[in-house]
């Protein structure tokens, strides 16, 4: 296989939760440019209506999800009425919160955090294991993709951010740092079926619209990172096609740090 090849995903098929997001919509355009047909899960229709126009004015293939990743029924029934085909990679990329503290966090933050990054991860793995199963059988390979983040390994400094509200929250990196240890138990329990678990910790990587409007937090940011710089939502493609392509085929239940070198201070 050439080298090209190792990273082709022509014929086969992708299912990206949060697609829509800034690194989601970078995730998703990458594979559908490798050849992959792309699933796009989004809570509402048209969310995902800009991203799939914009991967088919590339030539790309893709279609749009609605369903909301935490209603586990709705999930099981999916997959077991609406997806006979195979499914060759898994992205589970799905969070959404709020800002905060522990002096200013309640129970409930927790509970829906870990509801929204962990639980639904499950459920998500759990219901698609036919469908990965019977990838495994036509191509010898399925991978699941979980996104992670450096709050996952390391606590945020916020001595960065300007008032508790807008901290990143003790929640989410809770629910991060639980995402990648499932990412490690997975890989174990499936590796010898061929169905590989890999998680992605991304670390900077702030939306469009905050280095627009915060430019002195994202200088900050910046300021933090070994590479002097904040990453861009392209660059988390690279990391992701390499997981999700026949090149990262003996590459199984790795945590992958995509952060400038901000966890190897």
């Amino acid at each position: 296989m050439s080298g090209l090849e190792l990273f082709s995903l022509k014929g086969k098929c992708a299912l990206i939760t949060g697609a829509s997001g800034y690194l989601g919509s970078a995730m998703s355009m990458a594979l559908a440019e490798a050849g992959a047909h792309i699933i796009l899960n989004v809570r509402q229709f048209s969310r995902g209506e800009t991203l799939l126009k914009s991967i088919e004015a590339c030539g790309g293939s893709a279609e749009i999800l609605e369903l909301d990743v935490c209603d586990e029924r709705a999930v099981q029934d999916y997959f077991s009425y609406k997806f006979p085909d195979a499914l060759h990679i898994l992205i589970n990329n799905a969070y959404s919160g709020k800002g905060g503290t522990i002096e200013t966090s309640e129970a409930e933050d927790y509970v829906a955090a870990y509801q929204v990054s962990m639980v639904a991860s499950h459920n998500m793995l759990k219901a698609a294991l036919p469908a990965l199963r019977r990838a495994v059988q036509e191509s010898g390979d399925a991978s699941v993709i979980n996104v992670g983040s450096m709050y996952g390994v390391v606590s945020p400094d916020t001595r960065v951010y300007d008032s508790p509200v807008s901290t990143n929250p003790p929640f989410y990196g809770a629910a991060k740092a639980a995402l990648i240890q499932w990412s490690r138990y997975a890989a174990c329990e499936f590796g010898s079926e061929g169905i590989r678990v890999n998680s992605i910790s991304p670390g900077p990587f702030p939306s469009t619209f905050v280095q627009n409007q915060a430019p002195d937090f994202v200088s900050v940011l910046a300021s933090k990172v070994p590479m002097g710089r904040i990453g861009q939502a392209c660059e988390i493609a690279g990391p992701v096609l390499f997981l999700a392509s026949p090149a990262s085929a003996f590459v199984n239940g790795i945590s992958l740090p995509v952060d400038g070198g901000w966890t190897a201070w």
